[in-house]
């Protein structure tokens, strides 16, 4: 059916059916980048893994999810949308329940990644059904509900991974996707047309190779690089050399294939351009900080894991309320305003977590984590509004792409960076410390408990000097990511402000790709 316009859609039977069913499979996929979060501690130690190491838990899914987003909507011309959509639903439960058999740190990865490959396709699929399947006039509030949904998942992550692995254990994490997925697949064949569309342009393979290439050697070089000393290492060599050399002829290929994996016409948008470099730069810190405070909570403040779930719910509520609000200034306000009003937040909320201690309250946190929200409310709805406010209606597509794919490199970076920072960081400290405690400092002031002259005093004073170095290394870094937010303030200048934002257009790619 078409209106007025000339813009069409196809009706179907059980439209709210469909809704519902976009919105869980997307729940689903979202829940699972935040929800292994409040675990990781508890990984850790079934796992026998280092706290940098863990951390490969999280990039692998969020690696793997980058890489395979671009080529979704070739698979689902190639497949039909239903047909892709149940393969991604049902390949993401087999892996969620491998995640959960995992007895070794190695399966886990292997299995978080899988994860990640078949969720990847999971958020565009769902918008472009949205798009495709209620008319235009109702599109926009559909499109708000389904983003409303997909900001739900990392908001309820943290909380519900919390509970399952205070109640039962860590495993439960992933065997809760079993009923969700099930649900979700009755959804999509009871409400999903079956139908199969043919894919015009052909897909870039050898593109495709060089991209995946390139960033999986980088992340293995910054997962693994700490443990193996760098460049002191023929690995590392290897895996940087691999990396540089696969992104050197991608970007040959780039500009010489006639239908190339990236359109070179992309990076002739100013506000495009600007936007990649500027959400690559913020995940940077803001994935990285979400993925280090369960450990400060948990190992550190010896909150259980339930409790640590709570404390890091409302910076995703108070970024849902926030989009709400931001939603209504946008196009009232100049968005660069907003977006630097943002980084000040979000700089000023790390400079606060630089500056709390050990027995900080559960409320201070509590308040920094509002503040937080806040910030992100500010930054991400004005950024993907004036990302494309410029962008050619035939390039969004691409671009929409691209920015789902610099968001997850820069976070997988980050949690990489600031994992390695902290384990590099406590091992410094921790020498620091242990060599200013002597006999002649510290005889008779030590509490019994800490008497170094027995083995278990000892082991005791040593674990709490490990504690306090670890807890200076986390404020170090929170004052660092502060540090680094407040410098990319000036990129918000980078940005061509457009007088007048197509407000269908923005809602439709920002809900796309948040997190």
């Amino acid at each position: 059916m078409s209106n007025a316009t000339g813009d069409t859609y196809i009706p179907v039977k059980h439209p709210l059916l469909l809704l519902g069913t976009v919105m869980l499979s997307t729940i689903i996929m979202t829940i699972d980048m935040t929800i292994a979060n409040v675990a990781l501690p508890h990984m850790q130690g079934s796992l026998s893994a280092t706290q940098d190491q863990i951390s490969w838990v999280l990039t692998s899914y969020i690696v793997a999810s980058a890489i395979l987003i671009p080529p979704s909507g070739y698979l689902a011309g190639k497949f039909g949308r239903q047909r892709l959509l149940s393969g991604c639903i049902g390949g993401f439960l087999v892996a969620s329940m491998l995640c959960g058999t995992a007895t070794t740190l190695m399966e886990m990865v292997i299995f978080r990644a899988l994860q990640g490959a078949f969720g990847a396709a999971i958020a565009p699929v769902g918008q472009s059904l949205v798009m495709d399947h209620f008319p235009p006039h109702r599109r926009g509030l559909v499109l708000s509900i389904w983003g409303m949904g997909v900001m739900l998942g990392p908001v309820i992550g943290p909380t519900l991974g919390g509970h399952l692995t205070e109640a039962l254990n860590w495993r439960w994490v992933f065997y809760i996707n079993a009923p969700l997925c099930l649900l979700a697949l009755l959804g999509v064949w009871a409400s999903i047309p079956s139908g199969k569309k043919d894919n015009p342009q052909p897909f870039d393979f050898f593109g495709f190779g060089l991209i995946s290439l390139a960033i999986g050697s980088l992340q293995l070089m910054l997962d693994r690089g700490h443990s193996l000393n760098w460049f002191d290492s023929a690995e590392i060599i290897i895996e940087a050399g691999v990396a540089a050399l696969c992104l050197y002829m991608f970007v040959v290929h780039m500009f010489t294939s006639r239908h190339p994996f990236i359109e070179p016409k992309l990076f002739s948008d100013r506000n495009l351009l600007s936007g990649l470099l500027m959400v690559a730069l913020t995940q940077v810190v803001l994935m990285g900080q979400m993925a280090l405070l369960p450990n400060f909570l948990q190992q550190l403040m010896h909150i259980p894991a339930d409790i640590a779930g709570y404390l890091m719910m409302p910076r995703g509520l108070a970024s849902i309320v926030g989009m709400a609000l931001t939603g209504k200034l946008i196009g009232r306000i100049d968005s660069r305003h907003m977006m630097v009003f943002g980084l000040f937040l979000l700089g000023l909320s790390m400079y606060d977590m630089s500056q709390i201690s050990l027995d900080v309250s559960h409320r201070t946190i509590f308040l920094i984590g509002l503040q937080q929200g806040f910030g992100i409310s500010f930054l991400s709805a004005p950024m993907t509004s004036v990302v494309f406010a410029t962008l050619q209606p035939a390039l969004r597509t691409e671009g929409a792409a691209m920015y789902s794919l610099l968001r997850n490199i820069g976070g997988s970076i980050g949690i990489s960076y600031f994992f390695t920072r902290i384990a590099s960081e406590t091992q410094i400290n921790h020498q620091y410390l242990g060599e200013n405690i002597t006999a002649f400092n510290a005889e008779g002031s030590l509490p019994a408990l800490w008497n170094w002259h027995s083995t278990a005093g000892a082991m005791s004073l040593d674990a709490e000097i490990m504690r306090q170095a670890a807890s200076v290394a986390y404020l170090n870094n929170y004052f660092l990511m502060g540090a680094m937010l407040l410098a990319v303030i000036p990129l918000c200048f980078l940005f061509k402000r457009e007088p007048e934002l197509s407000k269908p257009a923005a809602t439709a790619v920002s809900t796309a790709g948040t997190h």
